[in-house]
């Protein structure tokens, strides 16, 4: 039976879509979306889907004036400012946008409107965050790598990858400079930098290479050596590399002909097409994590293992399931009283408190996402 709680999931997307559909077996759910129109999914699950601009602050407000909760899931351009306002609006909010700027320029706001905003509550940044901050209060940690990404299961020449979220996202991740802790410093490298190779049982080879994934650690908390890598098919990053370092990323606009053009516009008209997953195109998402340290007066490895893959019965992707349902467990804490704390809420900190980890894990267990983790004792 559905509580009178009531969410409002901003964006409809692959993943705002997988958010909507769970959140509304258990909640009053409303989805906006400024182009989407109506979704014979959605709307035969009971969720009211309405069209409108929720960039706009005076709009979001009539939107989500009597909810419990917002959602949003939203691209990451627009993520920070729409977070912002929602805030103002004094609704607590979960976050999946993954948007570049500091959340913590808003901890002062959420504070004082009351509220609590949990952010980069994805699979990575978001359930990676929430690992590392449940063996953060068990454990000495001095190491912790995190590899991870989303890849079509058919590979096709030459970028043998589909974009299972906003493209637009993606390339925001290959010309990020990446932050890096070693031995206790941070440290910025190139995005796509550092490469090299892991082999996976289940699925083969794949390239990792760095990308901007700390976020919120760099500040929360204190590890010598912290990493997040993006995992790929051998060789996307090469041809990657050549786009960006010509300047196909570049927002500059330059002279073609007497028109100024921006080459990251002509870029993304030329390579979505491409990069679009199709509608019922499987893909997979898998995160290998590794977590290194003192234990009890033992040196310790853990390492988790996660390996998700498209649902043919509800059409949802892996990473529409992975994201989505990490997002819809701490959405769930929030709107039961379980995260009181106003300010800013990043991953790790719930992480922290073994109920809350145990909850999210629990939740993602039982819509058929599984959390491997092993121990090995280092000599």
């Amino acid at each position: 039976m559905k509580t009178a709680r009531k969410v409002v999931v901003l964006g409809t997307g692959r993943v705002g879509k997988a958010v909507a559909l769970d959140l509304s077996q258990r909640y009053r759910v409303t989805a906006v979306d400024i182009e989407r129109g109506a979704s014979p999914q959605l709307e035969d699950a009971g969720v009211e889907v309405i069209n409108g601009d929720a960039t706009d602050h005076g709009v979001l407000a009539g939107l989500i004036g009597d909810a419990d909760l917002v959602v949003n899931a939203l691209p990451g351009h627009l993520g920070f400012d729409v977070l912002r306002n929602v805030i103002r609006c004094g609704k607590s909010i979960v976050d999946i946008s993954f948007f570049s700027e500091d959340p913590f320029e808003l901890d002062d706001l959420a504070r004082s409107k009351g509220v609590v905003a949990v952010i980069d509550c994805g699979v990575a940044p978001g359930l990676s965050n929430m690992i590392l901050g449940n063996r953060y209060r068990q454990m000495e940690i001095s190491d912790f790598a995190c590899y991870v990404g989303g890849l079509p299961r058919v590979r096709r020449w030459p970028y043998q990858y589909k974009a299972p979220f906003s493209p637009l996202d993606v390339i925001e991740e290959y010309t990020r400079p990446a932050r890096l802790v070693e031995k206790g410093q941070v440290v910025v490298r190139p995005a796509l930098s550092d490469l090299e190779h892991l082999d996976f049982d289940d699925i083969g080879t794949l390239e990792a290479f760095n990308t901007d994934g700390l976020r919120t650690l760099l500040r929360t908390v204190r590890i010598p050596n912290m990493r997040e890598k993006t995992l790929r098919y051998p060789g996307h990053s090469e041809y990657i590399s050549v786009l960006r370092e010509t300047g196909f990323f570049s927002t500059e606009p330059v002279d073609v002909n007497g028109q100024r053009i921006a080459p990251l516009e002509m870029t993304a008209r030329l390579l979505f097409p491409h990069w679009q997953l199709g509608e019922n195109e499987e893909e997979y998402t898998v995160m290998r994590i590794v977590v290194e340290g003192g234990e009890k007066g033992e040196a310790v490895r853990y390492t988790y293992y996660l390996c998700d893959r498209f649902d043919r019965r509800t059409g949802l992707s892996s990473m529409a399931r992975t994201t989505g349902f990490t997002c819809t467990a701490v959405a769930s804490l929030v709107l039961e009283g379980r995260i009181p704390e106003a300010g800013m809420m990043p991953p790790e900190l719930i992480g922290m408190d073994q109920g809350r980890f145990d909850y999210v894990v629990g939740h993602l267990k039982s819509r058929n996402v599984r959390l491997e983790m092993s121990r090995e004792v280092l000599s």
